[in-house]
């Protein structure tokens, strides 16, 4: 029997936390893996592409546990009621093979993404930000927006997307949370968004080589979460910024990150600085307060690794709808696989006088 975690199951575990806790503590199990980086066997996730999305598998393993996630990125889906991004991930047993959880990981993925963010953020962006501008307000602006709030103390939250009615969504879900001491501000275009925001997170979904940011938007001393940009083809900055002679850009991983993020746009000689390297002081989040700072995420394996191994352990502290699945064989003589294919042995009717 297999561990198993559903919809239900996620939503249970959220609640019985809050989201915001949640958020945070996903952020430490991320940060304790990503510290542990020359351990994980570390590939760019496989992708295949079509016309229309992209489906990809992303491995990562740190030689006792073994973990992939599938994941689709359709951007058109929502046009025919579907989700944009879907995932789920199985984490395994490296000494057997034998699969220890299956989960959802498409909720799991927005607060996992969000965490990730936020961790890099609290490294990267002034200490003082209070103010953050959200371009792109789909299936992943809540949890930008309660993990900015939470763990930066983020106090004012600037929305715009092309989609009026995704930001009123935005909007009314983040007045039913009640978040104290946050401001909301509906804007009427990404400039006016970004006008004094000390933080600007974009996360559209289009898959295309847009410009969702240009040069005379930026700021000294801003932090960049670029977050929508996250395939080959697929950008949200204006390369200029990233040719500023005081940007510094963070990637997680960054053979990944020269294929799908936003350097992509630049020469492989682009300067960019690890994740891993700045969670364990090797490099500074910035260099002075107007360095403009960019955490250029496009989502990593081992993000979706720490996020496995963090759901299996709170799907056994927390009671509840706990579930498992006959996913594997079971059988007496593992040599034996295709008796399960045999029928079951009849037995003998009882004739009088003779026990059964």
């Amino acid at each position: 029997m297999v561990d198993f975690i559903g919809i239900e199951r996620i939503q249970e575990l959220v609640a019985r936390r809050g989201v915001a806790r949640f958020i945070e503590e996903l952020a430490g199990e991320i940060e304790a893996d990503f510290l542990r980086w020359g351990v994980f066997d570390k590939s760019p996730r496989h992708a295949t592409h079509s016309p229309l999305g992209v489906i990809e598998l992303m491995p990562a393993s740190d030689g006792r546990l073994y973990a992939f996630k599938y994941v689709n990125g359709h951007p058109k889906n929502t046009a025919v009621g579907l989700l944009t991004v879907t995932a789920f991930g199985v984490l395994a047993d490296v000494q057997t093979g034998y699969p220890l959880l299956l989960a959802e990981l498409t909720l799991t993925t927005a607060l996992r993404t969000a965490a990730t963010s936020a961790l890099a953020a609290r490294r990267m962006a002034r200490p003082d930000s209070r103010v953050m501008a959200l371009i792109g307000n789909g299936a992943q602006s809540e949890f930008q927006t309660i993990a900015f709030h939470h763990m930066l103390g983020i106090r004012e939250v600037r929305l715009y997307d092309t989609d009026a009615g995704a930001s009123a969504k935005l909007e009314h879900n983040l007045a039913r949370l009640q978040l104290p001491d946050l401001r909301v501000l509906r804007c009427g275009s990404s400039a006016e968004a970004v006008q004094g925001a000390d933080i600007v997170t974009t996360v559209t979904a289009d898959k295309r080589n847009a410009t969702i940011l240009t040069p005379p938007m930026i700021s000294a001393g801003m932090h960049l979460n670029a977050v929508g940009g996250d395939c080959p083809g697929k950008t949200e900055l204006h390369p200029d910024i990233l040719r500023r002679a005081d940007v510094r850009v963070v990637v997680e991983y960054e053979p990944q990150s020269r294929i799908e993020g936003e350097i992509q746009q630049m020469g492989a000689a682009f300067p960019v600085i690890e994740l891993a390297a700045l969670l364990a002081g090797q490099a500074p989040g910035r260099g002075g307060d107007r360095e403009v700072t960019i955490f250029d995420s496009v989502g990593f394996a081992l993000e979706d690794f720490s996020s496995l191994r963090y759901l299996l352990r709170i799907h056994h502290e927390e009671r509840g709808a706990q579930q498992q699945i006959d996913l594997l064989p079971d059988l007496d003589d593992p040599k034996d696989l295709f008796a399960l294919l045999l029928p079951e042995p009849r037995k003998l009717a009882a004739r009088p006088g003779v026990a059964a």
